[in-house]
């Protein structure tokens, strides 16, 4: 999908929006430890006035974040970070992933609208959660669910475009130190490493990147 993007020329962002579910919002921990915090303070570094907002809360299925678009589009945004579904499968007794789907083409379209030439990326989700607390059979159907999920993202994001971060087969995805006790939440160290994907997906669909980074790079 990279060579559907511009590149080259650096992209200025002023407004960036976080949206989406405990994943972003961070359930709980630090808000400075969050991802998209990370991320924007590494923006930060090259755009000091780089405007950051969260609309992310725990527990949002993808109908929560249908409704957060309104306050999206009300902020300006000029780039956007949209994770959500994976609650529509969790929360749900019978999951209905293409209900899902429909809403995040919803959303992608609204913001489109609302926010012409906005950057919008979003990320599939993990597949094999432990779990804790769940018996063999709910896990088993949870974890169905998200790679139908996971699926339904990738089909979306193609059909409209928006790059997908696809973790799925990441490295670090079976890593128990990225998450929390509950084996669904990223840890401090799931967080950064949610932060630095992020960031590479930003140059490289974008060239919304950190010159200041490169640059040392290169003294190096």
């Amino acid at each position: 999908m990279a060579g559907l993007f511009s590149r080259g020329r650096r992209r200025q962002v002023s407004t960036y929006v976080a949206m989406g579910d405990s994943f972003t919002a961070g359930n709980g921990c630090p808000p400075a430890e969050r991802w998209p915090d990370l991320l924007v303070s590494d923006l930060r570094s090259d755009r000091p006035d780089l405007q950051y907002f969260n609309l992310a809360r725990d527990g949002a299925g993808s109908a929560d974040v249908l409704e957060q678009v309104p306050e999206a589009l009300r902020l300006q945004p000029d780039l956007v970070t949209l994770v959500c579904g994976a609650n529509d499968v969790i929360l749900a007794l019978r999951p209905d992933v293409q209900v899902a789907g429909s809403r995040l083409e919803l959303i992608i379209d609204r913001l489109r609208q609302g926010s012409p030439g906005v950057a919008i990326v979003t990320a599939t989700y993990p597949e094999q959660w432990v779990l804790e607390g769940f018996g063999p059979r709910t896990r088993a159907k949870i974890n169905t669910g998200m790679s139908s999920l996971n699926q339904t993202i990738r089909e979306v994001s193609a059909s409209r475009m928006v790059p997908c971060l696809d973790v799925v087969d990441h490295p670090g995805i079976g890593d128990p130190l990225n998450y929390e006790p509950d084996g669904i939440h990223p840890s401090a160290e799931g967080h950064r490493h949610a932060a630095s994907e992020f960031g590479q997906a930003l140059d490289r669909y974008f060239s919304i990147r950190k010159t200041n980074s490169r640059r040392r790079r290169q003294k190096t």
